[in-house]
């Protein structure tokens, strides 16, 4: 019997991916009417009404402390996630981990020449700052659209969906340190560096301290916003900082445990308000031009649905051909279909590098519409290869390795945890 309280019940639900995926969908659906409606004034002045100390330079839009605040709590879960999968997950083994690695770097190269051949054939070749934007996959989305249509397939085809994910989100946020910070600080960038660490001591203690933590965790995200580098890679750092296997013989991991906290925040409010501010895209009017006409917006449609697709199938197909390498148990060349299709779903962290590319409101207007007509695509063709992919019989050597499979069973779509090792009806001490 579950004896969780009403307040565990209703994290639990909102942590789920089907739930998830759907907060950030009706958010992003109810920002688009809203920027293209009568109430478009006050959508625009609620999104940049300022709030924080100006003394801290913290002055800052909702819209900003969206992308910037809430949405390293995001990639504070990502980095947890990360640091699960390279200690304890399928990034811990080299020969598990060469495939799924090798579609991640293909599905993120490919759309990103796509889309610079693209903005250059339609007459836009100063839009080629914005060659990241098609390269991430957002992990919580795709998952959703996975647990919806694709529930009976084999575990394998989700683990290798998400370390294909997880390394994508590796390089995006390589690529946003890189490509997308600007003014670098290097005293600030020290001091954040140093809390981190201090972050990272407390974490590995025997008692968790959070009213230290916490405000460890702030002072990190406000010096590394100070520094130049993208706040949000504090969120990732400090998510690397905690423990990812057992320590002072808990029956759990300090990733899991943490993640176990936050995921409900970060799936049931920090996602869903920074889609409503950043997929408000108004459709024509002042400063925006007509953005339906920019080869922005064409060129990363294209590139999040074909060129995704062609860089994880293309690929996988080589590396599984021209190596000894081959596709889990259960998964064969057929699930890479949907698996390409799922990763065009780019959303977070593409509307993220959208805001970062473009200095004209025209072009972040046009990228911003252009990653959600792509991600849009990318999810109606996902489900149906998911439906189709589903009801085709399965044979017993889908990897075409010479020996039967073993692990062919569906994943719990009711335990969607990555770094689930016990019910999550027991109560957190």
């Amino acid at each position: 019997m579950n004896s969780a309280s009403l307040p565990q019940r209703i994290a639990q639900f909102v942590a789920r991916d089907k739930v998830g995926g759907a907060l950030m969908i009706s958010a992003a659906i109810l920002a688009l009417v809203l920027a293209n409606s009568p109430a478009a004034g006050w959508y625009t002045n609620l999104s940049e009404f300022r709030l924080g100390p100006s003394s801290l330079h913290l002055d800052l839009t909702l819209s900003t402390w969206a992308a910037d605040g809430l949405l390293a709590l995001f990639f504070f879960i990502v980095g947890l996630e990360l640091k699960h999968e390279l200690i304890a997950g399928s990034l811990r083994s080299p020969s598990r981990a060469a495939v799924p690695v090798a579609a991640a770097i293909g599905g993120m190269a490919v759309p990103a020449l796509v889309y610079v051949v693209m903005v250059k054939v339609l007459g836009d070749p100063g839009a080629t700052s914005g060659w990241a934007i098609p390269t991430a996959t957002d992990i919580a989305f795709a998952l959703a659209v996975l647990a919806i249509f694709g529930s009976k397939l084999p575990g394998s085809l989700r683990t290798f969906l998400l370390t294909l994910a997880v390394v994508d989100d590796l390089l995006a946020i390589i690529v946003i340190a890189i490509f997308y910070s600007s003014g670098l600080n290097l005293w600030f960038l020290l001091g954040s560096l140093v809390t981190v660490a201090a972050f990272s001591w407390l974490a590995k203690t025997r008692r968790m301290r959070w009213w230290a933590m916490v405000p460890l965790a702030l002072l990190a995200w406000v010096l590394m916003h100070e520094s130049g580098v993208h706040a949000t890679i504090a969120g990732v750092l400090l998510g690397f900082a905690v423990p990812a296997r057992q320590v002072h013989g808990e029956d759990d991991t300090r990733t899991h445990m943490i993640e176990h906290r936050l995921r409900p925040l970060s799936a049931g409010i920090a996602l869903p308000i920074f889609a409503f501010f950043s997929a408000g895209v108004a459709f024509s009017g002042e400063g925006t031009g007509n953005v339906l006409a920019q080869p922005v917006l064409v060129a990363i449609a294209v590139a999040l649905v074909a060129g995704k697709l062609i860089g994880v199938l293309g690929t996988t197909k080589l590396v599984t051909t021209f190596t000894r390498l081959r596709l889990a148990d259960g998964l064969g060349v057929r699930d890479l279909l949907p698996i390409g299709l799922l990763t065009g779903i780019g959303f977070t962290v593409s509307l993220l590098i959208a805001e970062l590319s473009f200095p004209d409101s025209e072009h972040t207007a046009a990228a911003k519409l252009g990653v959600l007509i792509g991600t849009a695509l990318a999810t109606v063709l996902a489900a149906l290869a998911l439906v189709w992919d589903s009801r085709h019989p399965r044979g017993d050597d889908m990897n075409l390795d010479g020996v039967p499979d073993v692990d062919t069973a569906p994943y719990d779509s009711t335990h969607p945890d990555w770094t689930y090792t016990r019910s999550d009806d027991a109560p957190l001490q």
